[in-house]
Order: structure tokens, then sequence, then C-alpha cells
């Protein structure tokens, strides 16, 4: 395979909140392509440690990131952008929490934008970044973007997970992911995941709510309706590298989902 890559993840989005959310797109994203509501995480289901394990592909205890902060890896894993760089293509990341800048390596990106959610809201910046996401793929067709949007986690630590205000603010975000999908060439594969759930206003252990995440792929090669036997977060890196021609990484331990 030989394809480009959108992947857009919403940070603690409960897969159970899609349905009450009632966006439209997302059951148009099931009908076209291929999904699992049941996609697991990992411990500690925090944000930086879920994600250097979505996008180095092992759990916490092999990349050493045990909380929101990040430290050098002992025994350093190539991610998905290094891996991506070392094979030839181009990737960008567009954010709106800081404490992501870590999981790129120097050189590794051809383009980066951070707008910071806590000085400008992440109302705000979501749709800012989703703009400049959009704008950014159309202008130079990247093989691989990332787009991170953290307005659901901030309402669900501020009003508490399945809230009112926080499945206002899960419709608000597919509102962005719709924008996306369909304002970028339809040759683009498409990925919407979370890193974790959560319950009342937190998370960070194993309970089902914490652990249990969505994942959704529509894409040229992605067959319509399908349903994701079972998923990890870790193999999602394994996946997109597959998407577009790339190997996986010999230390990485998840699998290619396609």
């Amino acid at each position: 395979m030989s394809e480009k890559v959108l992947l857009i993840l919403v940070d603690g989005m409960r897969p159970d909140s899609l349905e009450i959310s009632g966006h439209s797109f997302i059951e148009e994203m099931k009908a076209k392509g291929s999904y699992t509501l049941d996609a697991q995480t990992v411990m500690p289901s925090v944000t930086l440690p879920c994600h250097m394990s979505l996008f180095h592909s092992v759990p916490p205890e092999r990349h050493g990131i045990l909380q929101n902060l990040y430290a050098p890896q002992v025994r350093p894993i190539a991610g998905l952008f290094e891996q991506l760089k070392a094979g030839g293509k181009v990737s960008g990341f567009f954010y709106n929490w800081e404490e992501l800048r870590d999981l790129s390596r120097p050189g590794s990106l051809a383009h980066s934008c951070f707008i910071s959610g806590g000085a400008y809201t992440y109302e705000e910046t979501n749709r800012v970044l989703t703009d400049r996401a959009i704008e950014y793929i159309n202008d130079k067709l990247p093989d691989f973007t990332f787009l991170y949007l953290g307005l659901v986690d901030e309402v669900g630590h501020k009003h508490g997970w399945m809230s009112e205000p926080y499945i206002r603010s899960v419709y608000d975000s597919w509102a962005c992911i719709e924008k996306a999908a369909r304002h970028i060439p339809e040759s683009y594969t498409v990925i919407v995941t979370s890193d974790h759930g959560g319950h009342n206003r937190s998370h960070g252990t194993n309970m089902p709510e914490d652990m249990t995440i969505p994942l959704l792929m529509q894409g040229p090669s992605l067959e319509a309706g399908k349903v994701i036997p079972a998923a990890n977060i870790i193999d999602i890196a394994p996946t997109i590298a597959k998407l577009l021609g790339v190997q996986s990484n010999s230390d990485w331990e998840g699998r290619s989902l396609v």
C-alpha cells in the first residue's frame, strides 16, 4: 500500500459518547469504513503515556513514560514520525496541548503547528487547528498528518465524563472531524480515535470506562461497514505504516489492522 493518512485523536473521548452525541458523521464513517467501539488503551490511561504508546507501538513499561511528563527513553524506540521520515515520507503535526511536542524527534517533521488550548481556549484552538490542517493538507499533500483535539478531555475534567457539557464537546469535536474529512482529497484515509476514556472527573485507572476507546477508519482500501474484531492503541502505528507502504519498526509490539 502507498496511501496518505490523516489521524485525528480526540483526547478523552469515550466510545459510548458517540451515539449519545448524535453527530451524523459518526454513522457515516462506520458505514463507509472499518471501526470498533471496543478498542483498548494502555495503563496508566493517561494522555502522554497513551500517546507515546500509540506512536511507538509499545506499552508504557517499555517506553518508560508513566505520567504527563516527558523523559528521554532509556532504550530508545523509533516512533511513527521517525519511521516515516526514514521511509522518505512527509509528516505534519497539529496540536493544542504542549506536552505532546516530544512525540516526534527533531528532524522527523516537515510541518508542526502548536496553539495553546490553555491560553486561547480548546474550543477556539480545536477549530483553528482543524482549518490549518486542512489548508496544509490541500497545499502540500503530506503523506501523514496528525491532528490532536484537546477539548473533550478538558471538559471531562471540569464537568465530568458523560455530562451534558461533555457530550456537547464530543459533538463539537466531530464537527471538526467532519469538516476535515470533507475538505481534504478523497484519496486520504481518515482515522479517528482517542487516547483514553474517563469516569466522574478523572481517568488513569484500569476501569473499562477509562480503558475503552473508539477507532474508526475510512479510506480507499478499507472495507465498508467492517467491525474490527480486536484492537489496541499500540496497533495504530503499524496500521498507518502499512497504509503508507513503510516497514514497521522491529521494536514495535502492535500489529497492523489492515
